[in-house]
Order: C-alpha cells, then sequence, then structure tokens
C-alpha cells in the first residue's frame, strides 16, 4: 500500500509538472490560464492578522518568498532562498490524500563561483508540507520557517552540496504593494494579493562544499496568492527586490506581454515602512549586459529607472549562473546597485 501511494504521488507532481509546462507557452507556470470555480482577489481586501500569513485554499496559487542578501566574517558576498508553493487542483480543502493541495519548494545558495540548487514536491493534506498561520509555521519535508508571526523565525533547507540555518528578526512594519495589498498586474485588471516583509535582519551559518561559514544580512520575505494573476500573453517576468544603503528599498517588476506593451509597477518603501505605488510606466528596466546561462541568453546586468524617485541604477550580478534548474526553470540571484544608489537586492528573472 505504501509503494502505491508513493507512485501515485509521484504521478500526479510529474502530471501537474507537465501540465504546467504546457501552458507556459502562453504564461509562465500557467498562471494566465482559465481558473473556473477559484477564488479571484477584489479591491477593498482588509487583511486579517496573522490568519492570512497561512494559506488560502480557495485560491489558485500561493507562495512564501525569502531571499537574503548575506556577508561573510572576510568580507564575501552571498545570496540564499527559500520558496515554498502551494498550487491547488480544486478550489477546496481536504484532508488525506483527498487533498487537491500541492507543494513545491525551491532553496538555493549563490557565492560568487557557484550556485546550489534543490527543490522538494509535496503533497498536501498528508502532513509533508503545509502553512499554519499561528504560530506561524511553514515547511516541505524537514525544510522549515517558522516563529511568531512572521517576527523572529529560524529558517533551515538543505540540499545535496548545501544547507543552511538562519536567523530571522524583523526590523520594521509589515507593507503592502499597489493598492492596500491590491496588486494589479495587467491593463486589463489582473491581480493578485501581495505584501512583504522586507526589514528582516538575518545571521547564522551556510554549510558549502568547502566548509561552514557564518554569514549576516538582510532578508525579504514575498507573500502572494491569487488564481490568475497574469493574462494569457503574458509569458514572463523581471523581478528586482532592492534594499539601498540608506535604508529605502525598492520593488518593481516588469510582466513581458507577446502581444502588446509590457506592464510594470513598483512601490517605494522608506526606511520606516511608509510607501509610495507607482501605476505602469513609471517604473523601468532595461537590460545591459547578456550571460550564456545554461544554453540560454540571459540579461545578467541591468539600468532600472524610477525617474519620480531620482532612482537611476545599475543592478549587477553576483554570479551570472544562478540558474534555478528546477521543474520549472528560472534564473533567481542576488545582485549588486550602483548609480544614483548603490545597495544590494535580488533579482528573479522567467521564460528565458
Amino acid at each position: 500500500m505504501r509503494r502505491i501511494c508513493a507512485t501515485w504521488l509521484i504521478l500526479t507532481v510529474c502530471a501537474l509538472v507537465v501540465a504546467v509546462k504546457q501552458v507556459s507557452s502562453q504564461s509562465f507556470a500557467g498562471l494566465g490560464s482559465d481558473a473556473d470555480g477559484f477564488a479571484m482577489p477584489e479591491r477593498g481586501y482588509v487583511f486579517d492578522f496573522p490568519a492570512d500569513h497561512g494559506a488560502h485554499p480557495a485560491f489558485r496559487i500561493e507562495w512564501w518568498y525569502l531571499t537574503a542578501t548575506l556577508t561573510g566574517a572576510d568580507g564575501r558576498d552571498y545570496g540564499l532562498q527559500w520558496t515554498l508553493f502551494r498550487s491547488a487542483l480544486a478550489p477546496e480543502e481536504s484532508s488525506g490524500w483527498d487533498s487537491p493541495q500541492l507543494w513545491l519548494g525551491h532553496a538555493a545558495v549563490t557565492t560568487p563561483e557557484a550556485h546550489y540548487v534543490a527543490e522538494r514536491r509535496a503533497r498536501g493534506g498528508i502532513g509533508q508540507a503545509g502553512v499554519i498561520a499561528d504560530p506561524f509555521e511553514a515547511w516541505i519535508d524537514d525544510w522549515q520557517m517558522a516563529g511568531a508571526h512572521l517576527q523572529q523565525m529560524r529558517l533551515t533547507a538543505r540540499g545535496a552540496d548545501f544547507a543552511y540555518d538562519m536567523q530571522l528578526q524583523a526590523q520594521g512594519p509589515l507593507v503592502f504593494h499597489g493598492q492596500d495589498g491590491y496588486s494589479q498586474k495587467s491593463a486589463s485588471g489582473r491581480a493578485s494579493y501581495y505584501y512583504s516583509q522586507p526589514f528582516f535582519e538575518i545571521s547564522g551559518t551556510l554549510t558549502l562544499p568547502e566548509g561552514e561559514v557564518a554569514v549576516t544580512g538582510q532578508a525579504w520575505l514575498d507573500r502572494e496568492w491569487a488564481s490568475q494573476p497574469l493574462g494569457a500573453s503574458q509569458v514572463s517576468w523581471d523581478w528586482f527586490s532592492m534594499t539601498f544603503d540608506e535604508g529605502t528599498r525598492l520593488m518593481g517588476f516588469t510582466l513581458r506581454d507577446s502581444a502588446g506593451p509590457d506592464f510594470t509597477a513598483a512601490t517605494w518603501i522608506t526606511p520606516d515602512g511608509q510607501t509610495t505605488p507607482f501605476p505602469d510606466g513609471a517604473f523601468t528596466a532595461e537590460p545591459l549586459v547578456q550571460s550564456d546561462v545554461a544554453g540560454r541568453q540571459i540579461p545578467t546586468s541591468w539600468r532600472v529607472l524610477l525617474p519620480q524617485k531620482g532612482v537611476d541604477v545599475t543592478v549587477e550580478a553576483l554570479n551570472p549562473q544562478a540558474w534555478m534548474d528546477t521543474s520549472i526553470p528560472y534564473w533567481e540571484g542576488p545582485v549588486r546597485l550602483s548609480g544614483t544608489h548603490r545597495g544590494r537586492g535580488y533579482l528573479e528573472m522567467t521564460g528565458y
């Protein structure tokens, strides 16, 4: 029976991956495909914490997405990623093997010379993966992000050739993107619910092939859920999170459209957590340098502009080869910022 259940789980997850890849030509990871029966984000939603730190099974897709820029005692730069994705086959929740919730975990560590990646897959309802809102705990197998209401947490993950054990402490408030957390993604009004905790201080230990490395730095957690956030012709995106040396932060993204103009949005975040949202067209990102990555040409240096805030920065990858060779591959890694503002951040690029 255990063998039958395990085989059924593998076939189910593989079928989901194949289905997602089949629709990715229309929209990355199928995020623009039809979502009949699932809930849709609405303007004016009032967030409820700590409940909204947990899962929302009435919506089709959701993620808990943490990235961190780190420095070792010798001044060497590193990057870290920990992500838990939830994807629903049906807009409902049930227990055991009847649960329609599928879970996917990604973890990575980036150095200037190497990029280490691991992936985990799980079925909901049987305890292998999930999220509890209060006290907060997100896990898949032995990977875990857990603590009190996203304020103080422990973060762990491991792969074949890396591991990390980190402590997170929030030094500022949650911030909301778009219109009070209603984040529009297309001119036609597609949207998600989207908030972040961009004020984490992080410290701990990376375990790499060369040994253990004590690191400190800053981390950024994104929380987002939706059912059909992209248009069918929005094929992919470039997403930037930037922490400037003076304490200001900027989130911006470009959603690339194969049938029309691209769509952009941005959020300016002051050191005390006050936000200013910027609509389509205010934020721009122009590729400067292309690198050969996993047989693809991928922009690993960018010029990013937000003229209303005097931002004109060059974004350069710490390691151009930060390729996530996962079920749905993408580029994700730490970046350095120079120009009108200096600092560090993270860049995610899909669809290349």
